[in-house]
């Protein structure tokens, strides 16, 4: 049965999951802010600025307000991480009362240092919070090439259902019931792949990058236990799945600007650069104060912020962490 699915966003990953959401059987209605590439959508079925040359689905209809939002049987909000409240707020919480909301951001909020689903509960508290991550790039979604990715949700069964929807021929979205920890990976993989882009930028070699890949992963474990993440989803599609190919893809923005950083790059100097949002930049002090708060050791996130903030470079960094005490691996 063909169920209205509403997104808000119309960037690349907003785009493309509307595309996904239309292979799947779905009827799609695309919220966006920018006049210019409404057009475009609607009449010539591309979103070049994003998309490139990618063929859009003629069904999908692009809209600059959210008229037929309170008729959709699920929204997906793809708005960046720190926009989500004021797009909630702009929604109000009347017309999310009762709905399934999949948030598809990845990344926490700078001086709440909230989660995603946390903006939701705070501003819409009787919306139904389910939340979307994984190893996923929009140009791979948008064109029909195979991806798996989790969906998590209140309870994993009411996951399946929204998974269900959404599901289409080459987008397969696993079910899950761990809200937290698929959030808490999805934010802390983009600081881990700034450090990674890092490395690479700096020439230290693909043995550091791995080694720093590796590491990653354990201090990203570390994180999501002791804020209340369930460990079956480290070594999923959201965790390890995600980690992966975000720390070595030129294709994912933070690891990108994370080449940039370990050129010597400023973080003001990529920003100017129209490189894209790189969410990681914003996640890092937040994902910083998050692991002081939960006492856990985070060398990595650590050095990642030294990096952004200007206060150290990777030349300093790397002899800082290489002097660590040795101690066994885990």
């Amino acid at each position: 049965m063909s169920v209205d699915v509403f997104v808000i966003g119309a960037g690349a990953w907003g785009t493309a999951l509307a595309q996904a959401a239309i292979f799947g059987g779905s009827r799609v209605t695309l919220y966006g802010r920018d006049d210019a590439a409404i057009g475009e959508i609607n009449e010539n079925h591309r979103l070049s600025r994003y998309l490139g040359d990618t063929n859009l689905d003629p069904a999908l209809k692009a809209q600059s307000d959210f008229a037929g939002l309170d008729a959709a049987d699920v929204i997906l909000l793809v708005v960046p991480a720190q926009a989500s409240r004021a797009t909630l707020a702009r929604i109000g919480p009347d017309i999310l009362a009762g709905k399934p909301v999949v948030l598809c951001a990845k990344g926490f909020e700078m001086g709440t240092n909230l989660r995603q689903s946390e903006i939701l509960a705070e501003l819409a508290p009787d919306a139904e919070p389910f939340v979307l991550s994984g190893p996923s790039f929009a140009h791979d979604v948008a064109n029909k090439r195979p991806t798996a990715i989790t969906l998590a949700g209140p309870d994993a069964d009411r996951a399946q259902d929204i998974a269900n929807i959404l599901a289409g021929p080459s987008f397969r979205p696993y079910a899950s019931g761990d809200l937290a920890g698929v959030e808490l990976c999805g934010g802390l993989k983009n600081v881990y792949a700034l450090g990674a882009g890092a490395i690479e930028g700096a020439g230290l070699g693909l043995s550091a990058r791995s080694a720093f890949l590796a590491r990653g992963f354990a201090e990203l474990g570390r994180l999501v236990l002791a804020m209340g993440g369930d460990e079956a989803t480290l070594s999923g599609l959201a965790g390890i799945g995600d980690l992966a190919l975000s720390c070595t893809s030129e294709a994912s923005r933070n690891y990108k600007s994370g080449i940039a950083l370990g050129r010597g790059e400023s973080v003001d100097t990529i920003k100017a650069s129209g490189m894209g949002l790189a969410e990681g930049i914003y996640t890092a002090p937040v994902a910083l104060a998050l692991a002081q708060k939960a006492k856990v050791d985070a060398p990595l996130v650590e050095a990642v912020n030294l990096l952004i903030s200007g206060a150290a470079t990777i030349d300093s960094i790397v002899p800082m962490l290489m002097a660590r005490p040795l101690k066994k691996e885990g």
